[in-house]
């Protein structure tokens, strides 16, 4: 089990299996190692790395069996160890976006790198993943729209590789909705984050190819779990939920999906919920062969799929994202057309609008911001709209 601690706690047995920060903030040439003399202890307290990732199932944890405690080292006081808690404040939309683009660039680049080592056939490198993971649920606490809404914005190049990095903060952002504690919630961040590496052994015909696939293309393609899974667990050091989401994301909770043609609970909880995620940024998602579908219809289509998912799950995706996402093109009862523009926590179906449009004469309005939820509101959503039936595009420029 993978876990984060702050430096100070670090003590002597347990297994180090990544730094918080890049290689070079790090005084170790290897990241990965058990930490087994006074030397090397106090070179991890002394280094300036605010925390560490250890591997609880190589070594110790922060709750070790009871015996003598390491002596704590001069001008070095070790505090109880406790695990590292951020407490993020809340913030609209446009406040995280310049945090979230910085955010998303540097996560494209991080997943590009790994899923060319792959198809490269070199190790996968993990160990830079789980801060990555760490910064993407960060940005969750502080909007999760923002984020989400930002991810769901990828070109069709680059489709592979932005769809991990939107299935790992789907999954965190579902991870919490559904409960699971922090650690957990990281732990199928991580999962989503690497879903889909077997791709990176298809063939690039394949892979991009811009129309429909052969039956015998489809059968390659069908492979990439099982690939994947292979992947993972030559790389090592990875939670089993990682190699198991990766390995039955395209299992259906009534049996038909693959590899395994498991079915209901037989599919953990993880693997359902990677199920969901990568559907919903599938087909929110402009991609080689196909146009993307709005948000909000998507979640109505889903909704549709008898046996495809678990509904719990699917439910709570919903709460998630919103009944209407950010971008979803709504009718207030006024007759205004306006763009889903923040979401509040617990508010689905009074989120803040951006109206410009009035339906009744067909004309553009002064544009105005509604929060539905404020009390008093005397505007409320009576249904959601096909931008393509209006003719409008590039609706998400209204909250970018």
């Amino acid at each position: 089990m993978l876990k984060k601690i702050p430096t100070h706690a670090v003590r002597i047995g347990m297994f180090i299996q990544g730094f918080d920060g890049n290689w070079l903030s790090h005084p170790f040439w290897k990241s990965r190692f058990v930490i087994d003399d006074a030397e090397d202890l106090a070179r991890v307290r002394q280094s300036g790395v605010a925390g560490v990732w250890i591997d609880t199932s190589k070594g110790l944890d922060v709750a070790s069996q009871p015996g003598p405690a390491p002596a704590p080292l001069v001008a070095m006081p070790v505090a109880e160890p406790q695990l590292i808690t951020t407490a993020v404040a809340r913030c609209s939309v446009r406040d995280e976006l310049q945090r979230a683009t910085k955010l998303i660039n540097r996560s494209k680049k991080a997943v590009t790198e790994l899923f060319q080592e792959a198809r490269l056939g070199n190790a996968i490198n993990v160990e830079g993943c789980m801060p990555l993971v760490a910064d993407i649920s960060e940005s969750l606490a502080r909007n999760s729209s923002a984020l989400l809404g930002l991810a769901r914005l990828k070109h069709k190049d680059e489709y592979t590789y932005m769809h991990s990095v939107a299935v790992c903060a789907l999954m965190l952002s579902l991870a919490r909705q559904l409960g699971l504690d922090e650690e957990r919630a990281r732990e199928a961040g991580l999962a989503g984050l690497l879903h889909d590496v077997g791709k990176m052994a298809m063939p690039l015909e394949v892979l991009n190819k811009p129309g429909s696939l052969t039956d015998a293309e489809f059968a390659i393609m069908r492979s990439h779990p099982e690939r994947g899974h292979a992947m993972l667990l030559a790389a090592g050091s990875l939670p089993e939920s990682a190699l198991d989401v990766c390995l039955h994301h395209h299992e259906k909770y009534d049996g038909s999906g693959y590899p395994g043609h498991l079915a209901g609970e037989a599919i953990s909880l993880l693997a359902r919920m990677g199920a969901v995620c990568d559907v919903y940024d599938a087909i929110t998602s402009n991609r080689p062969y196909k146009q993307a579908w709005n948000p909000a219809e998507s979640l109505a289509r889903m909704a549709q799929w008898t046996g495809h998912f678990d509904t719990h799950v699917f439910h709570a995706l919903v709460r998630s994202v919103g009944i209407y996402p950010l971008g979803s093109l709504v009718r207030l009862e006024s007759g205004r057309l306006g763009v889903v523009v923040d979401l509040l926590p617990g508010k689905l179906t009074t989120p803040v609008v951006r109206v410009f449009f009035s339906a009744k004469s067909k004309t553009a309005i002064t544009q105005q911001e509604v929060d539905l939820s404020k009390p008093g509101a005397s505007d409320r959503i009576v249904s959601r709209e096909d931008p393509a039936e209006w003719g409008f595009s590039n609706l998400d420029d209204f909250w970018r």
